[in-house]
């Protein structure tokens, strides 16, 4: 199988599992103050594996890192904003734009582009994602909206840093760019908002914190090994990862139309990750 779509399959599994906890810690905890602690934490312990592997930090480069980090900690409150406000099944409609945005901004930053066997396993992701997401009765059509959409854009520009920087850089260093940055946006946004966590809230919170670490480290592995349109599709096995934990804790609905499109996301999933693999390379447009 190829590593670059385990990695992802594997990523979409993690953050899902931290939306769990997310969901759980929102009923109490403010937007600004979950994004702070799922930084500030994931950053320290980012930190420490560092050290531990000898990983330093590079002096070239450093304005793409920055960016990226940038990137990563507005699509985060961007994303979190939109669900704070709309329907969370229309939120994740808008988020999971993000690999049409970043279809065109790696063929025009990258110059990446999709394989044969991903034009033609292509139509099974969006259908599955189609099934799932089913917008058909989506209704949130108003600002908040556009924030959604902005979210989307956001995270493809931050996945499209990633898979720049990914030739040059540790994951690890990556990965501390973007959680120094969230730390850093989230301060003044829950200055006057911050609630003193319970001790249910601080469990919900670490577990934020560590969880979506290791869905970071193995999203940007998967940058390391693999054509960044092929990691965002297949991503959209996320939402129906999603769609089972809201099943199992919350009692959400689990349609015929949610089983097969996830079903149809993991066999092109599946499907794909048998195919040979291919040299990674990347040839950078001028920036």
């Amino acid at each position: 199988m190829k590593q670059g779509i385990i990695l992802a399959i594997a990523s979409s599994f993690t953050f899902s599992i931290m939306n769990v906890f997310v969901k759980a810690a929102s009923e109490t905890i403010p937007v600004s103050e979950i994004v702070f602690f799922r930084s500030v934490i994931g950053a320290l312990i980012i930190f420490l594996l560092m050290k531990r592997s000898n990983v330093s930090f590079s002096k070239n480069g450093i304005p793409m890192l920055v960016l990226r980090g940038t990137f990563g900690a507005l699509y985060l409150i961007a994303y979190f904003f939109t669900i704070a406000h709309i329907p969370l099944g229309d939120a994740s409609i808008l988020a999971h734009l993000s690999p049409f945005f970043a279809i065109i901004l790696s063929s025009l930053f990258l110059k990446e582009k999709m394989s044969k066997e991903m034009y033609l396993l292509f139509p099974f992701f969006i259908v599955g994602a189609v099934l799932l997401i089913n917008p058909f009765s989506y209704n949130s059509f108003s600002v908040y909206a556009l924030i959604g959409i902005l979210s989307a854009f956001l995270a493809a520009c931050a996945s499209t840093s990633i898979r720049f920087l990914s030739a040059t850089h540790h994951k690890y260093e990556i990965v501390f760019y973007f959680l120094a940055a969230g730390t850093i946006v989230s301060i003044p946004l829950m200055w006057n908002e911050f609630v003193i966590p319970s001790f249910t809230e601080w469990f919900y919170l670490i577990c934020i914190g560590v969880v979506s670490l290791v869905g970071q480290i193995f999203l940007t592995s998967a940058f390391t090994h693999e054509n960044i349109i092929v990691v965002e599709v297949v991503r959209y096995i996320g939402i129906f990862f999603n769609v089972m934990w809201g099943f199992i804790f919350w009692g959400e609905g689990l349609s015929v139309f949610s089983i097969t499109g996830g079903a149809l996301i993991i066999a092109a999933s599946i499907i794909l990750s048998k195919q040979k693999s291919q040299p990674v390379s990347i040839k950078r447009a001028a920036v």
